[in-house]
This record gives structure tokens, sequence and C-alpha cells, in this order.
């Protein structure tokens, strides 16, 4: 089904009455540090110089102040005593990022203590202010508010010296593909600081046998910042013994207005899935959640594999308002869902489905909770007497990814313990798809799919991952800078 502007209408109907019924979780916004500096040596030499430069340096905190993100200004410095207090100012903001705006040149050691004190990522960013100097009318004083990249290389080499990751935008002030590029570091400082303040959600234990989904919580404090919650089914099973009638009653309407309802959903099967959908978001209320990720195995129907199976309505309610939900026990894909999440991309509980060669693409999906934003068309409640792979019965969500481009976002691990970014993009296409009670899409990567399985198997990426969409693969690549982990595209 093609993606069309009535497709797009009606993604945006269904989030529309989501935030209407059930308001989009808020967070903590990324806090952005600007330093604007320049050699004080110049303004008693060129009087009309630095009044220039404070001209282009409030341009330069308008355009960060018009994005989603919490700005400090902590002014314009002109030697290393200003810049050292300059950086006190931003280790007290707590920032995710720190923008330098180099206005002419100046001293490395201007710079060096904001990136020292403040223990938080900085990014260079040195615009001129046209594209060109007029050669025929500059004097001294104007070329010197040219020479800001004259202090570029000398920035780069010192903070490589003092072991401080480099980072840098050059261009000139109204230049907006420099702009896009300072954006995507802003989408990165909300990746960081989504996981910097996240709490994890992880209750039940792993499926058994996966070895690769097993991840040490204490590896998620120590590397983002985040913390885990370790729950127990017992505090799902306690909130829904306090769900009313009423409150099932209006949940299942609720479910009505987003979904269309298949024939195969059992009534009871439904009004179940509403009971642990309102108890879930009680869950997520209570303790905090920015994340969840769950299983159970249960034994012959008894009450905690009720609970299990009869998550998956409510854990995709809570993704689409932005508490990414993951089955199977799946921490680290939910903490990718979450970095999905913060740059707008959704972010869906996704794995390897099948090949085919004929058509060249990867078919992609997962049972379970599944992000309702990603739906090329009005997502599906499936009734299914069985879960393949696991125990229980219920309804099931089911849609097909729109068709365009999407990113998928894994978490790998290393022998070392060390975490990555993994990613690859691709383009979800039209075809055949299954009709299972699953989160489906065809994805062309552009060569051969066992060829794109073979390099993607080999970072380390493990089975599931998330899938947003739309082009991603620089923004997820600079967050991963910020948090100090590696990057592998594929």
């Amino acid at each position: 089904m093609a993606t069309t502007e009535s497709t797009t209408t009606r993604a945006g109907e269904r989030e529309a009455v989501l935030g209407e019924l059930l308001p989009p979780v808020t967070r903590r916004r990324p806090r952005i540090g600007l330093v604007s500096g320049g050699l004080g040596t110049y303004w008693p030499q060129f009087p009309g110089l630095l009044p220039q430069l404070k001209e282009s340096a409030a341009y330069v905190a308008d355009r960060l102040g018009q994005l989603d993100a919490e700005v400090t200004d902590a002014g314009f410095v002109s030697d290393a005593q200003e810049g050292a207090a300059a950086a006190e100012r931003l280790r007290r903001a707590d920032c995710d990022l720190i923008v330098l705006f180099l206005t002419t040149y100046l001293t490395s050691s201007m710079v060096l203590p904001i990136a020292q004190r403040t223990h938080t990522p900085v990014l260079v960013v040195d615009l001129q202010p046209s594209e060109r100097m007029d050669h025929a009318s500059f004097d001294t004083g104007d070329w010197l508010a040219y020479c800001s990249q004259c202090s570029v290389p000398e920035v780069g080499n010192v903070f490589r010296r003092a072991g401080v990751p480099f980072r840098s935008v050059s261009g000139w002030l109204r230049q907006e593909s420099a702009w896009r590029r300072v954006e995507r570091w802003v989408r990165a400082a909300h990746v960081r600081a989504a996981l910097r303040h996240a709490r994890h959600g992880l209750m039940g234990h792993v499926y058994p046998g996966m070895l690769d989904v097993q991840t040490d919580p204490t590896l998620l404090s120590a590397t983002f910042g985040s913390h885990v919650e370790m729950l127990e089914f017992d505090d799902l099973r306690h909130r829904v013994e306090k769900v009313t009638e009423a409150e099932t009653r209006e949940r299942v309407e609720l479910a009505r207005r987003i979904f269309t309802v298949d024939d195969s959903v059992v009534d009871e099967d439904f009004a179940w899935g509403a009971t642990v959908s309102v108890a879930l978001d009680r869950l997520v209320e209570d303790f905090g959640l920015d994340t969840l990720a769950y299983y159970h195995r249960g034994l012959d129907g008894e009450l905690h594999e009720r609970l299990g199976a009869g998550m998956i309505l409510g854990a995709s309610l809570l993704t689409a308002r932005g508490v990414p939900a993951a089955g199977e026990f799946e921490l680290r894909t939910s903490l990718a869902q979450l970095a999905s999440q913060s740059v707008g991309a959704g972010g869906s509980f996704t794995e390897i489905q099948a090949l085919n060669f004929e058509d060249g693409v990867v078919e992609m999906g997962h049972d379970g909770p599944a992000h309702l934003a990603l739906s090329a068309r009005d997502p599906l409640l499936r009734g299914l007497g069985v879960y393949h792979g696991k125990r229980g019965w219920g309804v099931s969500v089911e849609f097909d990814v729109r068709q365009g481009p999407v990113t998928l976002l894994g978490l790998g691990q290393d022998a070392d313990g060390s975490l990555s970014f993994i990613t690859s993009e691709g383009t979800v296409v039209p075809g055949p798809l299954l009709e299972i009670g699953n989160t489906t899409s065809r994805v062309d990567f552009g060569r051969d799919p066992g060829e794109w399985v073979d390099a993607w198997s080999a970072t380390g990426v493990g089975h599931h991952w998330s899938l947003a969409v739309g082009h991603h693969g620089a923004d997820f690549g600079a967050a991963a800078s910020l948090l100090g982990i590696d990057h592998r595209e594929v």
C-alpha cells in the first residue's frame, strides 16, 4: 500500500486521538550551553569589531533558542579568565551539549577549561558572517570577523592532546546546510538527555536461552547514567486488581477509535487486554518509567501468564505515547526505541522474519508491542489463540509499516562489555505481507538480502532492534559520539 496524503492524514488523526485521551509523556528537554568568544587583544585595536561579533553571537543564540531545547548562554568571553568563569557557569547548568561559537581567532587556553571542567560534550561552531569577504573594501578589522577558522585546527589539536573528543561545524552565519549540521547535534543531545535521565522498567525474567538479550543493568547506569527499575509481575497484578469495569470499558472504546478490530478478537480477551492496559499506565506513572521491557513464561493459563499475554494492547499504546515497550525482556532494544523516539522517528520492536530474493528485500516485524505512528493504515487488533514461541493467547497488534525511508537502530555489546549504536538505513517498499498479528515490513537495503544479513549480524547487534521512520543514521552516529560509544553502520 503506497504512502499517500490520506495515509499521513489518518496517522495524524490517530496521534490526535491518543494525544487527547492519553496525553504524551513529557520529559526533561535537553540543555544546550552556549559560549561565544574571540581574542580580546583585538578590541582596542579595532573598535568596530566586537559589536559586529556580538551581533553574530546574538543570531546564533536566537537560532539555538528556536530548537526544542533549554539554552544557557554563558555570554561572550575574551580571555582565559572569562573562559574559566563561563566553564563554571555551564558546569552548574548540567548541560547535555555545549556549543562553542568561535567568532574570530581565539587562543585554545580560553576554551579548553570549558571542555574539561563541565564534563560535557562540546561542539565547536565556526560561522563567518557571509559566504565570502569583499576583498576590495575590507581592512584588517573587517577580515578578523572572518578568521575564526584559524583557531579550529588549534582547538582540535589541543582537545586531542587533552583527551577531549572534538566535533565541529564550519560554515557561514546564515548557511542553512551548516545549521542542519548543528541541528543534527542538537537532536543527538536529545538522545543523550533521554538516556542520561531514563528510568527503564525491567519486569519478569529473560526469555530462556536468548543469551544475546541478556544485559547487565549496571552497565547501562555506568555508560549512560540510566536507572533500571526491577519490577515483578505482581506489581502489575496488584494494579490490574484495582481497575474498575468502567475504566476497562473506556479503554476498549479508546482502542476501537485507534484500531480496526478484526472478527477474530474475542470480547473477553479484548476486555482483558484493556484492563491490563489501564494497569500498565498506572505502573509507568507510579514508578516514573521511560521504557518497559518484560517477559513471563507462565504455565497452564495461570494469572501471571495471562498478564504477560494481555500486555500487547497496552504496551503498544504506551509506545505510541512515548514510553517504548519491548517484549522478551529486551532491555537494550527498549533503550534503542527510546533513542528513536528522541529524534522524532518512532521506534518499533523488530526482528528479521524472512528474505525475499526475487524482490531483493528483507522482511521484518515482530509480535507484541508496536509503535502505532509507523502504521501505513489503521492498525489492526487480531485475536490469536496461540502466541508463537510463547504461552498464552489474546489480542495482538498487526499493521504494515508505511512506505519510505527507515533506519534500524540496535544496541550492541562487545566482549569487553562496551556498548555501541548499530544502524542501517533502508526503504520500506510495497509487496505481500503476512497477516499473523505482527508488525511487518519489506525493507530494501540496496543489496542482496543475504549479504545484508551477514553484514548486519557481524556487528554484534543481537536479533532485536528498533525500526524508525526516516533516515537517521547520522543522528544516531552523532548521539553515539556524545554518549562516548561506538557507532557501526551497515
